[in-house]
């Protein structure tokens, strides 16, 4: 169902206030009234915003759906007001169709397959071990600071190769790199402000990558970089460019997404101690406890589409070269496809999220995300019976990769 012209203004002042702030810590009130209304459009932006599940669903299903946001009449506008050159170096194939996706998914898929995932585990293992004994040690600890943050960072840099100590260096970059996601200028009209940071955070993030495939060039190790580095000179289409874009993907997407799938399980269970204590006596359950999170406090939050070509979704004609926004967070609570929406119920059964996408651009990462989250999130718990919250959460300005940048929690 597409909103009644009238009723535009007052749908697109909604989304206006999703991107304040303020609303961070709890936007689904927000995402409700933006769901029931049903889809909408903002003409002057050429955008139309999905919000039910049954939307999300099958524009990401559907064969025109483009993810190429070059594409979009947004991008040629602004082209054409100013031609220098916005993007710096080739895009990620996150950002790619067929056949240019197709070919790079294909050369990256092989160090997600679920044998080389299962391989991590008792490195990951470990690691939570290592960060639990230095919990225990304080008697209480910051969600994200002391566990939620420090595993994916550790897993990234050992699966790409990135030494562990140059991690404070990349984190910012990351951190700056996955704000610009967030749909300003589509949505509000208005550049970011961060726009010079973002520019200087790819920059550096590039040379940094192109200067540690140098290193692996002399030194190939058997991480994901020399395996790409390899792939490219044993005369593969594969560039240089684009192993330093699949990588900044990875870096980004491989632990900002999975810090938040943590810090937010955390918070969920702590707040509903029951769910807590049964995960902490039965590890069995954190698969449920995950999947549940990814439905009840996504990750990703929204999610950015192109109309290839004219496309109807239900009743909403969009025209090719619109955008699409679908508010994932919003259909993840959509009464038609889930019972009691917004009750975290891990023991809710079988249902399907859209928090890895779906067709062609399903998260390759998925099943990396699921393996961490589960060992962290079933050792933590268990280690630690009695914990408890010990302070207001703080999140991250992000909108779109919303997650937490504060949790104290005593144990």
């Amino acid at each position: 169902m597409t909103v009644a012209p009238n009723a535009q203004e007052e749908y697109q002042a909604l989304l206006v206030q999703l991107l304040d702030p303020a609303n961070r810590a709890n936007p689904y009130p927000l995402y409700a009234e933006l769901r029931d209304g049903g889809a909408f459009q903002v003409p002057e932006a050429n955008l139309t915003v999905f919000a039910q599940y049954q939307d999300c669903d099958e524009v990401l299903r559907h064969p025109s759906s483009s993810s190429d946001t070059s594409s979009s009449t947004t991008a040629q506008r602004l082209r054409e007001q100013d031609p220098a050159p916005r993007r710096i170096g080739p895009p990620s194939f996150l950002f790619l169709d067929p056949p240019d996706h197709t070919r790079l998914r294909k050369l990256v898929s092989k160090a997600f397959l679920p044998k080389v995932v299962n391989q991590l585990q008792p490195d990951i293992s470990a690691t939570v071990a290592r960060l639990l004994h230095r919990i225990a040690e304080k008697g209480r600890f910051d969600v994200v600071e002391d566990f939620a943050y420090p595993l994916p960072v550790a897993v990234i840099c050992r699966l790409l190769g990135v030494p562990l100590e140059d991690e404070p260096q990349f984190s910012w970059a990351s951190a700056v790199l996955g704000q610009s996601l967030d749909p300003l200028v589509e949505v509000s009209g208005e550049s970011s402000d961060a726009a010079e940071e973002t520019r200087q955070a790819h920059r550096w993030l590039r040379e940094y990558l192109h200067a540690l495939i140098e290193r692996r060039r002399l030194r190939p190790g058997d991480d994901l970089m020399s395996g790409l580095i390899a792939v490219e000179e044993s005369g593969d289409q594969l560039t240089e460019e684009e192993i330093v874009s699949t990588c900044n993907l990875l870096l980004i997407a491989g632990h900002e997404t999975t810090v938040n799938v943590i810090g937010n399980a955390i918070l969920a269970m702590l707040r509903e101690p029951s769910q807590w204590a049964a995960l902490g006596a039965s590890a069995g359950r954190a698969a449920a406890v995950v999947e549940e999170t990814l439905r009840y406090d996504p990750p990703v939050q929204l999610v950015g589409r192109i109309a290839g070509a004219d496309m109807t979704i239900r009743d909403t004609h969009v025209v090719q070269g619109d955008s699409m926004l679908l508010l994932v967070a919003a259909a993840h609570r959509d009464a038609r496809e889930f019972e009691r929406p917004d009750v975290f119920d891990p023991d809710r059964g079988a249902f399907r999220h859209l928090a890895f996408g779906r067709g062609l651009h399903f998260c390759l990462g998925a099943p990396l995300a699921r393996l961490e989250s589960s060992v962290a999130l079933a050792a933590l718990t268990a280690r630690f019976p009695n914990a408890r919250l010990d302070g207001e959460p703080h999140y991250k300005r992000n909108v779109t990769l919303r997650g937490l940048s504060a949790l104290s929690v005593a144990v």
